[in-house]
């Protein structure tokens, strides 16, 4: 295995510009969101609309995103996650009858996603008890 070459380094790099992207993607895409939001408020008050107090309170609300519920976000993160464990499950198998060593690390990754995907849908049973709005919340 010390017999890597430049191609190992060339997918290295591919690998870490895939998740350069995706950081920089999911930072623009939250900017795009806010700016949109920030838009129609300002739409509004220059429409020259009647605003009461509730109704800007809701406004401020979802431009501060504070009307993004956390439960709601564990609970896609934790069924996001917990297919790439499975993935990660099935592709050690794979590569165990090429490559027997590589069994071992990606079962321990294959693990480790699946707690952290079960985590987040633990999280957002107990986060989702702290809203009263009972009719809204996910039953898991």
């Amino acid at each position: 295995m010390q017999d890597v070459g430049i191609g190992a380094g060339l997918v290295s790099l591919a690998f870490w510009g895939f998740i350069a992207t995706a950081v920089v993607a999911g930072m623009w895409d939250s900017i795009r969101k806010r700016e949109a939001k920030h838009e129609t408020v300002r739409r509004l008050v220059e429409s020259g609309q009647s605003l009461d107090g509730d109704l800007m309170d809701k406004l401020v609300a979802l431009t501060d995103n504070k009307s993004e519920r956390p439960d709601r976000v564990f609970f896609l993160t934790g069924l996001w996650i917990l297919p790439v464990s499975l993935g990660l499950a099935v592709f050690g198998l794979i590569m165990n009858g090429y490559y027997p060593e590589t069994y071992a690390p990606l079962m321990g990754a294959a693990a480790m996603t699946g707690i952290l995907g079960f985590g987040f849908l633990l999280a957002s049973k107990i986060v989702g008890r702290w809203y009263s709005d009972k009719s809204s919340s996910i039953d898991i």
